[in-house]
């Protein structure tokens, strides 16, 4: 029986894997990590059994021990412990679906482990792309994505092996605000920007969604996954989420992978390719789903979309220096700190501050990211 580990169990992804794992039957859960939540840690730790459980928080870590005091699962803490579950020897894939940029050296270290990566963690190829893809290929891993629209990505160049790519046509939902003007964002509450109407996530990546920083980040994951240009990724919003994304070749043929919007359909994918195996997650009736539609992003009132695009062009340290940036205005705007319309102008002006390296190692990239989450932290608007 195939073992994995998962960081980040007890958000949405990770509790999503755990249900996907149920259903498979074929897979035994080796390790799992979380923030804080250890009411959900431990029932996840007595529903599977793993032999290991992290927990970032230290001093959550030490309550979380105590109540497993009757269990054998080995309680470990802090990044080492995130980086322990990551690299157990009998592990062969490690789904990383911690939220922001913790996820960075775990994933690192799960990957030089030789483990196979199911990608939930953006901020990893946002921040460091050209590095963890080298390194992929020069231990000869996997990385298999969990994202919708990159799972899409992927399912569409399926049997297209060396056909060169014209465009990835990348959805979006368009969030909540698709069809508003700025002014009509004013002022915008932190419940109004919760309330995705297709998707249920983590707080912060649904604020990423209201935005259209989410979309921005998958740019730029995509650049690196894919392995095309930046302008060879269009951005299409499909409020309908349907259509999950799809590939266009140079003949003019595209290709794209539909489905209910379910995330645990492309989890089920990564961990089951290049099997599909069947599963009781809902079936598109086109009966019922029989109109599908189509338009540009508007990138004047979304600007965060516009400053991935911007920091994906300009490269070097400066992706990092945009995603720290936009934990931080994200968890002040959750705060009541700034307004919603302030979130792209904390961004910018972080990145207008900054002084881009190009020639960096993982260590510039953590400290480009310490930076700016500094910077953001104390800039007063």
């Amino acid at each position: 029986m195939r073992e994995i580990s998962i960081l980040g169990s007890t958000g949405s992804i990770g509790t999503q894997t755990l249900e996907v794992i149920e259903n498979l039957k074929e897979i035994r859960v080796a390790g799992i990590s979380g923030n804080h939540n250890i009411d959900l840690l431990e029932k996840q730790v007595r529903r599977f059994k793993p032999r290991f459980v992290a927990v970032m928080d230290e001093r959550k870590a030490k309550i979380l021990k105590e109540r497993l005091s009757d269990v054998d699962t080995k309680v470990l803490s802090g990044m080492k412990g995130l980086i322990e579950v990551a690299t157990i020897q009998s592990v062969d894939t490690v789904v990383t679906s911690v939220v922001g940029n913790v996820g960075l050296k775990p994933t690192f270290e799960a990957i030089s482990a030789g483990k196979n990566i199911a990608l939930a963690n953006k901020e990893t190829l946002v921040s460091a792309g050209q590095l963890v893809m080298d390194l992929a290929k020069k231990k000869n891993i996997s990385i298999y994505p969990v994202d919708s629209e990159h799972s899409a990505i992927f399912q569409s160049l399926q049997g297209n092996e060396g056909n060169p790519i014209r465009r990835i046509l990348l959805t979006a939902s368009g969030g909540p605000f698709r069809g508003r003007r700025k002014e009509e964002l004013a002022h915008i509450t932190v419940a109004d920007a919760l309330n995705h109407p297709n998707w249920s996530m983590g707080k912060k990546i649904t604020i990423d969604s209201a935005t259209l920083m989410n979309k921005g980040l998958e740019v730029m994951e995509a650049k690196w996954l894919f392995n095309v240009s930046t302008e060879q990724i269009e951005v299409l919003v499909h409020p309908q989420s349907i259509l999950h994304s799809a590939v266009e070749y140079e003949d003019g043929a595209i290709i794209a992978q539909m489905g209910e919007p379910d995330m645990k359909v492309p989890i089920q994918y990564a961990l089951t390719y290049p099997k599909r195996v069947k599963s009781p997650y809902p079936k598109v009736d086109f009966a019922q789903r029989n109109t599908l539609t189509f338009e540009k992003p508007d990138m004047e009132t979304f600007r965060c979309l516009a400053l991935a695009y911007h920091a994906l062009e300009v490269g070097g340290t400066l992706p990092a220096v945009l995603n720290g940036a936009n934990e931080i205005a994200v968890e002040r705007f959750l705060n009541g700190k700034i307004s919603f319309l302030q979130i792209p102008e904390l961004i910018e002006q972080t990145m207008d501050a900054y002084t881009v390296k190009y020639e960096y190692t993982l260590e510039d990239l953590l400290e480009a990211d310490n930076w700016a989450r500094n910077f953001a932290t104390n800039l007063n608007f």
